[in-house]
């Protein structure tokens, strides 16, 4: 039975890493975001994270955004740099319509770094994009 569910891939939806000046604590801190580039709203959008390695593991992050509207984003978290020397996982489920879809994004260790900046569609920075 479950063999017959089709789950398609998200398409147009992205998570970026972002290094931002904090103007309330005058740091500067690194968000995670996810991204709708579709010209459709998401609904009911469920995001998991989790960072690990072979040896250690994070507590598991959920959120849930009733609606991410079309050609917008949202802050997921923020990240502490200590976890970029782990993977980190976003699970990221959403309905559009009436069809769910699904889509795993993974910054592997040490990979989030201003090296791997590149332009964030619809922000106006740039940081480490999973696509």
């Amino acid at each position: 039975m479950k063999k017959d569910i089709q789950i398609p891939k998200a398409e147009d939806v992205y998570v970026a890493i972002v290094n931002e000046y904090n103007d309330i604590y005058k740091t500067q801190d690194w968000n995670a975001y996810i991204i709708n580039d579709k010209d459709v709203d998401l609904e009911v959008v469920l995001i998991v994270t989790s960072g690990y390695t072979d040896k250690k593991m994070t507590s598991i992050f959920r959120k849930k955004l009733d609606v991410l509207p079309k050609k917008s984003y949202a802050k997921i978290e923020l990240m502490q740099e200590d976890l970029f020397a782990l993977n980190n996982e976003f699970k990221v489920t959403f309905f559009e319509g009436n069809t769910m879809f699904e889509k795993t994004y993974l910054f592997r260790k040490n990979t989030i770094n201003e090296k791997a900046f590149q332009t964030v569609p619809l922000m106006t920075v740039k940081g480490v994009l999973a696509k």
